[in-house]
């Protein structure tokens, strides 16, 4: 049986009574989902994910690396009708929004790793706080914590996106992650990062390669070198407040155990992703290709650092 819509196809919001609509400063989109019209769908395809796992030892050995191949599934579905946000310093607001649910599976074995269900809302420009247009993801990890991260968007026509490296190296809390120059270093003090030296505390999928761990988002790159595209939707989002003012992560006792600060078993702490829509040119007489790629960086925090977790997969609307 194949994936399903998440909500019921009766079921339409709507506000009682209605609401009193801000009047925008902006043309409205021809689609009310804006830079999210495009999601609504089953998209499948591959991946990698990256993941420092705190290891409960009989020696000193305080983490576990796991390098994972992905098969992953992920289905959006057009929730109905405006959701109706009140407003008190402002004028009410339409929100409006797609569900959805990410499930990733280990690919040699079939394993699952990963259930994400969730809701990304386009979210109008608003006065009070002054923010511009943006997206919203809010989402439930079954190991214990929800996020609500929070971004622009960006359409560009023609050409690539030009997806930068990346590193899971880990650093002290409160520092600022290594670049990706220093990875040497890295390995020197994290041996779990070079393949060929071979230890008890990894795990790495067939076809791991020492240039996907050095940089998990080559994955990306190595799927969109040398091939035409379109155009792409370029969204960013994150828990902190630096673009925009809102957002965060919440952990379960268990994770955050605030007996062993600072970072407790594993307290993830930061989310942080970018995603590109992006349309490539079907073949001869076929129709365009929408392919949906991204890159996720959750930092989780155990034992006195910062431990990068970082998730990639390019997908294609079925």
């Amino acid at each position: 049986m194949g994936p399903v819509a998440q909500t019921d196809p009766s079921f339409v919001f709507a506000g009682l009574p209605p609401i009193e609509e801000v009047t925008a400063d902006v043309t409205p989109a021809a689609d009310p989902l804006g830079p999210l019209a495009e999601l609504p769908g089953t998209w499948k395809g591959h991946g990698f994910n990256t993941i420092w796992r705190p290891h409960h030892p009989d020696s000193p050995q305080d983490r576990f690396l796991e390098l994972n191949l992905t098969t992953e599934t992920l289905v959006f579905t057009k929730i109905n009708g405006a959701i109706p946000n009140r407003g008190l310093l402002m004028p009410d607001i339409s929100m409006f929004g797609i569900t959805y649910m990410q499930q990733i599976s280990e690919t040699s074995s079939g394993t699952g790793l990963h259930i994400e269900p969730g809701i990304w809302a386009h979210v109008p420009a608003t006065t009070n706080p002054s923010e511009p247009t943006t997206v919203v993801r809010m989402a439930s990890i079954p190991h214990g914590t929800v996020i609500l991260a929070q971004g622009t968007t960006q359409t560009i026509e023609g050409g690539p996106p030009n997806i930068p490296d990346n590193n899971i190296v880990p650093f002290a809390i409160g520092s600022p992650p290594p670049p990706n120059s220093d990875f040497a270093s890295g390995e020197q003090a994290f041996p779990e990062l070079n393949l060929s030296i071979p230890t008890q505390f990894r795990v790495a999928s067939p076809g791991v390669t020492q240039d996907m761990v050095k940089n998990p988002n080559s994955v990306l790159q190595a799927e969109i070198h040398g091939k035409p595209m379109k155009s792409r939707t370029f969204i960013t989002i994150s828990t902190t407040h630096e673009k925009v003012k809102a957002g965060g992560t919440a952990n379960t006792a268990f994770l955050a155990s605030a007996s062993n600060p600072p970072g407790g078993n594993a307290t993830a702490v930061e989310v942080d992703a970018t995603f590109w829509i992006e349309t490539l040119p079907g073949a001869s007489g076929q129709p365009d290709i929408l392919q949906l790629q991204y890159s996720q960086l959750v930092q989780l925090d155990f034992n006195g650092l910062r431990w990068p977790h970082v998730t990639v997969a390019t997908l294609r609307k079925q």
